[in-house]
């Protein structure tokens, strides 16, 4: 498997190490370096890329708001990020737009190396994951979480509830102490999940309708854990209610 990538660095050492760096990789293939910005972007509109080494302190559009945009056209084709950087005060922000990983210079091959096989993994856990969607789709049994940099199963008989917190979702399981925390949103998981086992009850909670132990004056019990019925999803909660009673 090659990954598809490109550099982008205003500064031309900085630009000609990192580009010998990807070329002396074996699994990464370089198809175009940039020295701003703008230019990459519109590169990106028009070639599919699979990751971008990107330094954040550049002039007209910086890496940080080129990375923005990238992460607002999310889809299965968005390219992923490495940074490459001298300040590492960017750290959480390159979290936050779900970048790979965060090189910070002056940085040695074998930390490059490092990195691009942390690239290398995701990337064929992706594909992984792709070729089996075919058989998810008979076998809806479990789904596939991006937790930290890689991509989880999870069975969904384990899931009793999500819980939505900031960017990310906390999926709660069966003899787990503590929730698996994924950055995705509730939207997301919605369509995620079959729609005849989870039910979202709430702006911040989806259940497993399995897992419900109790319900009283619309507070679901599942476990320890009670869930509040909002006026927003009453209706629909009580029709459940209504056949499961029989």
């Amino acid at each position: 498997m090659k990954i598809r990538c490109i550099a982008v660095d205003d500064e031309p050492l900085a630009l000609d190490l990192i580009s010998n760096f990807i070329e002396r990789t074996s699994f990464l293939s370089l198809e175009a370096k940039f020295d701003n910005a703008i230019e990459a972007l519109g590169h990106l509109n028009q070639h599919e890329i699979d990751l971008v080494f990107l330094d954040i302190q550049m002039p007209d559009l910086s890496g940080m708001e080129l990375a923005r945009i990238i992460d607002g056209k999310r889809n299965p084709a968005t390219p992923r990020i490495i940074f490459t950087t001298a300040y590492n005060q960017f750290a959480v922000e390159g979290y936050k737009v779900d970048a790979l990983d965060y090189l910070l210079k002056p940085f040695s091959y074998e930390e490059f190396l490092k990195a691009s096989t942390k690239a290398y993994r995701f990337f064929d856990q992706q594909k992984r994951q792709n070729t089996e969607k075919i058989g998810q789709e008979v076998n809806s049994d479990y789904i596939f979480l991006k937790v930290e940099y890689q991509l989880v199963k999870v069975m969904l008989q384990e899931i009793t509830h999500i819980e939505a917190y900031k960017d990310y979702v906390k999926v709660y399981l069966i003899n787990k102490k503590n929730p698996l925390l994924s950055l995705t949103s509730m939207k997301n998981m919605e369509e995620l999940l079959p729609k005849e086992k989870f039910m979202r009850v709430h702006r911040s909670f989806i259940i497993n309708l399995d897992h419900i132990d109790s319900v009283a004056r619309n507070i679901i019990h599942i476990g320890e854990h009670q869930i509040a019925v909002s006026d927003n999803y009453k209706d629909a909660f009580a029709n459940f209610l209504g056949k499961w009673l029989g």
